[in-house]
């Protein structure tokens, strides 16, 4: 059995409908370019008032494997 090394990047995903919206899109695009995407960790959550309507904001830490 290999032993696995994980790199931690953070990220900001950003909705119009909600939280939840928010972290799917930050994993979604986060899966772009990042490959072996193991979990997730919501670390902040924030939002902006547009027109009286909320805007979600979401910190995610995401950590990935490296390759051997």
């Amino acid at each position: 059995m290999s032993d696995h090394v994980y790199k931690i990047i953070e990220v900001v995903g950003t909705s119009d409908v909600n939280v939840h919206e928010a972290v799917r899109n930050a994993i979604h695009r986060a899966s772009k370019t990042v490959h072996n995407l193991s979990w997730f960790e919501v670390k902040d959550i924030r939002g902006a008032i547009h027109e009286g309507e909320p805007h979600f904001q979401v910190e995610v830490r995401m950590g990935f494997r490296l390759d051997t």
